[in-house]
């Protein structure tokens, strides 16, 4: 069986996340935080052995008193059957094998704990990919690699039920951010060690010529106003539970106790043939 080639630099992404300052650019970090705790005091429910995922633990530390913080390489170190709550923070959008990462979270989950992650999916950067994508095709004639691939919703939900969680729900959390220029924004990613980790990516030396054409068309088509463009970001949270007997399961078919017409106050009409030809 063929193996896919690596989504990822694991190299290159180690030292872009050395070299980041999130100090001048944490405000996404932060809005995922301030997410994740509001959706654990919704469980109502007091974790006693947690583990945190990230690459960032001096961020996440304290997300929740006394949990164990494990680096988010491929394998994990996490011990089976050993916590209550897996949360897997701000690093899955770089993980070569989402699904791995998934499974080895469940795994490492008591019966009826809970798993969740987030991270940046869907339309986040949108604008720049498409400027960028405009600016290369003028200049070199082609394209290259240059912004990570974003999971959509419909996607990503799937891959909760593919990892064999209960209960799974995966929802998003769009946040509309506003920059001087396309410029500024990259300047935020570098500074969050977000920038090109790709292992496609073009390896040659960049142009400032690309990324100058890159902030006009940015400008041209993604303005704010007169002043600032705009830049989206989408935080996807994937919510899961590891199975358990005491969980709630969905009903069979034709266990009700009642009808649903009887319910809604409206006369039961008969189903009728499909063999029957109705008309349009």
């Amino acid at each position: 069986m063929s193996v896919p080639p690596p989504l990822t630099d694991r190299p290159a992404l180690a030292l872009h996340r050395a070299r980041a300052r999130l100090e001048d650019a944490r405000f996404l970090h932060d809005e995922a935080l301030d997410q994740v705790q509001e959706r654990l005091e919704e469980v109502n429910r007091a974790f006693t052995a947690p583990a945190i995922v990230t690459a960032h633990p001096e961020l996440w530390a304290g997300a929740v008193p006394g949990a164990l913080l494990v680096e988010p390489d491929e394998t994990l170190r996490l011990a089976p059957g050993q916590h209550d709550l897996v949360i897997h923070a701000m690093a899955l959008q770089w993980a070569d094998d989402p699904v791995g990462q998934l499974v080895q979270a469940r795994r490492a989950l008591r019966p009826d704990g809970l798993f969740l992650a987030v991270f940046p999916g869907g339309q986040t950067l949108s604008e720049l990919r498409a400027a960028l994508a405009e600016a290369e095709t003028a200049l070199r004639g082609g394209l290259s690699p240059r912004v990570a691939p974003m999971g959509e919703l419909r996607d990503l939900g799937g891959l909760l039920q593919r990892s064999g969680f209960a209960l799974p729900v995966a929802d998003t959390a769009p946040l509309t951010v506003t920059y001087r220029s396309a410029l500024h924004l990259m300047r935020d990613l570098r500074a969050m060690g977000e920038t090109n980790a790709l292992a496609a990516r073009d390896r040659r030396f960049a142009p400032r010529a690309l990324f100058a054409r890159a902030a006009e068309i940015y400008h041209a088509h993604f303005a704010a106003d007169a002043d600032r463009v705009r830049a989206t970001f989408e935080l996807v949270f994937l919510t899961g539970w590891a199975p358990d007997e005491s969980q709630q399961k969905p009903m069979r078919p034709g266990s009700a106790k009642a009808r649903l017409a009887d319910a809604l106050g409206v006369p039961e009409r008969p189903v009728p043939d499909p063999a029957t030809p109705g008309r349009d």
